[in-house]
């Protein structure tokens, strides 16, 4: 499922591309046997750190290997939560501690959520955190120049605005002048839909992605459940599908038979084949000149 979504979205000689050695295998003991654990020895989390003036919903954590790498590609994460619950480190922490076992930066964070904001305060906290990245995360051994944006569910939604809208002033009061583009986006068992109290029949609404799909979105990769049953799959492909008839640049769509919400909580062989995808969608973006819409023509 995920190897031939890379192979549809990558072309069928990817592999070839890739300059990183990616992993021969899956963990298997800790698939079966500690599926909830997710401390690794050679990885250090460094928490709360402070980006903003929101106290606790303005911190984040960064993961990194213990022997500090310099120029280290970097992941930023937003959790899940229906804009109104959750927190920095309950999810998709497989992938947080697997790439930074790889020499990644990764870095989880809070945003404000509702009632104490409202759209778009959530997407304003996301930028600040890419402009904090741009700051301050190279005294971590990052490169900011090679920064992914990610999420899960509420985080995806987040995640897929961050990439479709660099340097948009509108969800940069006070920083328009940061550079808030990014490499790649990777978007998990994301919500695409309407904010709250909105309805159908009512134009696009402001937080839907696909209402700012244009040629220069960077590569994305999108993973979704068929059953998952808060985020309907109907709007993951549709969202993928637009995305695809626009973009100049990749766009992977995996589909992950009988996978449900929240899906990157635990070590399971269907989100390890997910964290296998991630790995290999980046290592790819990194070697791969991507295209603006002016080179496609």
């Amino acid at each position: 499922m995920v190897s031939q979504a890379l192979d549809q979205g990558l072309g069928a000689d990817w592999r070839n591309r890739v300059q990183a050695p990616l992993r021969g295998h899956r963990p298997w003991t800790r698939i079966l046997l500690l599926p909830g654990l997710m401390w690794r020895r050679d990885v250090e989390r460094i928490p709360n750190i402070s980006y903003g003036d929101a106290g606790r919903r303005n911190l984040l954590d960064i993961y990194r290997r213990r022997d500090a790498p310099q120029n280290a590609p970097v992941l930023i994460y937003f959790h899940g939560g229906g804009f109104t619950s959750g927190a920095k480190n309950r999810e998709a922490r497989p992938l947080l501690y697997q790439l930074a076992s790889r020499g990644w930066v990764c870095i989880s964070a809070n945003y404000r959520l509702r009632p104490q904001t409202s759209f778009p305060g959530h997407q304003i906290d996301a930028k600040k955190v890419i402009a904090w990245v741009r700051e301050r995360a190279s005294e971590y051994g990052a490169d900011p120049s090679r920064l992914f944006v990610a999420g899960s569910s509420a985080g995806s939604n987040m995640a897929a605005l961050c990439a479709l809208t660099p340097n948009d002033p509108a969800f940069q009061p006070g920083f328009e002048s940061t550079d808030t583009s990014v490499t790649g986006a990777i978007c998990l068992y994301g919500y695409y839909g309407y904010y709250f109290g909105e309805t159908p029949d009512q134009p696009p609404s402001p937080n839907q992605p696909w209402a700012y799909l244009n040629p220069d979105a960077p590569p994305f990769f999108i993973a979704h459940g068929t059953k998952d049953a808060l985020a309907t799959v109907e709007a993951a492909r549709d969202f993928a599908g637009r995305l695809r008839q626009i973009s100049s640049n990749a766009v992977v769509y995996a589909e992950l038979p009988g996978g449900q919400h929240a899906l990157d909580l635990f070590h399971s062989p269907r989100f390890e084949a997910v964290v296998d995808g991630v790995e290999a969608f980046a290592a790819w973006v990194l070697a791969v000149p991507q295209r603006t819409s002016d080179s496609a023509r």
